[in-house]
């Protein structure tokens, strides 16, 4: 006598779709609407009668465009950086490794103005490094575009670490050992294989890393100041408006939102479907 054979991928109905589990409905529909409402409560609180006006305003294009070019380049900086980074956490055994992966996430956990003052001490212009790039190269990086890049790299960067890092560790590794077979060199294989298996993890964790960074406030306030025209992103911007004109916010707010959001669901759908 065969035993029966079960099945597999259906549930309880016998119909291949499982029953939904309505203990979960209620804290889901809780959590959605937390996430949402405040949101709403911009877009309802908006002042559509001078939203045009006000978005065309020179100080909120030119708050808008220095947040899109300095959150660019900071991921182009953490593309750099953070996937050879990456690729040494998950592809290498040396001592110390759990400690080294543990301080690339501290920026996650730290309060970004606790980076900024980080940051400060270590390159402003009597810093442990600052001091040097001011006296040997006259360099000053504290509360100048770049420094507002740089801030964003410390605070972004280990969002696109941990995205690459779980991709190499999820990549079929017999492809690399095949193409080293058969010659081909470590930088050959990294390039032409290693690479485009773990794009898609690259592209997603770029997205997060750029999203991260045209965010920032703590850090960048700290170590790039606050100067209209020149280190004053978006979000700086929305926190001196909310001071004088709470409307002006709003619309800051929505500037910053729209834009995220388009380039979010744009670039995630994107690398997602690859």
């Amino acid at each position: 006598m065969t035993a029966p054979t079960p099945r597999v991928g259906r549930g309880p109905s016998g119909n291949g779709t499982a029953r939904v589990p309505w203990v979960l409905v209620l804290p889901a529909l809780i959590g959605l609407l937390f996430l949402l409402l405040p949101l709403v409560g911009l877009l309802v609180r908006a002042p559509w009668a001078t939203m045009g006006r006000r978005i065309v305003d020179p100080d909120v294009l030119t708050a808008l465009w220095l947040s899109l070019s300095t959150s660019t380049a900071a991921t182009l900086v953490s593309l750099v950086l953070g996937v050879p980074l990456a690729w040494l956490l998950a592809r290498t055994e040396f001592p110390g490794r759990r400690l080294v992966r543990a301080l690339v996430t501290v920026p996650l956990v730290i309060p970004p103005v606790v980076g900024g003052v980080a940051l400060l001490l270590v390159l402003g212009r009597n810093g442990i490094v600052g001091q040097y790039l001011y006296s040997w190269f006259g360099l000053t990086l504290p509360f100048s575009p770049a420094a507002v890049v740089v801030a964003q790299v410390f605070v972004a960067m280990p969002f696109l670490v941990i995205g690459v890092e779980g991709a190499l560790r999820g990549a079929d590794r017999r492809y690399e050992e095949a193409a080293a077979t058969l010659g081909a060199g470590r930088v050959t294989v990294f390039i032409r294989v290693t690479l485009p298996m773990i794009l898609p993890g690259i592209g997603a964790g770029a997205v997060l890393c750029w999203a991260r960074a045209l965010g920032e406030f703590g850090a960048t306030i700290t170590f790039a100041g606050n100067f209209p025209g020149t280190t004053q992103t978006m979000p700086l911007a929305v926190y001196m408006a909310m001071q004088r004109d709470p409307e002006a916010a709003i619309v800051l707010s929505l500037v910053l939102l729209l834009v995220s959001l388009a380039v979010l669901a744009t670039m995630r759908e994107r690398w997602m479907s690859v």
